[in-house]
């Protein structure tokens, strides 16, 4: 559950290592794993000056504000099945304007709750789905 002023990592490779949430989209008062928020960026890897071009333009730096898919939360989850599923942190992928994943790499396990809510292009850039 993500709510206002939630911190969580950023786990691709899109030059982001912390965001904190501003807005759930959904409606909702908490973020889920396949929900969607507003963040912004709170820590960001430094942008190397002597880059140019695209590897330059796709970085984030700190204070953006971007969208981002929730794909980890320390709140357990119940499954159909009945089991309960919890992870150690609270992960999200940031999104870019086509609500496409703004890097080309996942960094991490993923909730299966994904696939369920069709973002099947973050769920084949994971390495793996829990």
């Amino acid at each position: 559950m993500i709510g206002l002023k939630g911190t969580m990592n950023v786990i691709d490779n899109s030059g982001a290592i912390v965001a904190e949430c501003i807005r759930v989209m959904s409606g909702a008062r908490f973020a889920r794993a396949g929900d969607e928020i507003v963040c912004v960026v709170k820590r960001a890897r430094p942008i190397n000056p002597n880059l140019s071009g695209q590897a330059a333009s796709q970085k984030v730096k700190k204070g953006d504000v971007r969208h981002a898919l929730v794909v980890r939360t320390k709140k357990e989850m119940a499954r159909p099945d009945g089991r309960y599923i919890r992870f150690d942190d609270n992960a999200c992928i940031l999104l870019n304007n086509k609500k496409e994943p703004l890097g080309t790499r996942v960094l991490g396990v993923v909730a299966a709750e994904l696939k369920q809510k069709n973002w099947m292009k973050a769920v084949s850039l994971a390495p793996r789905i829990i």
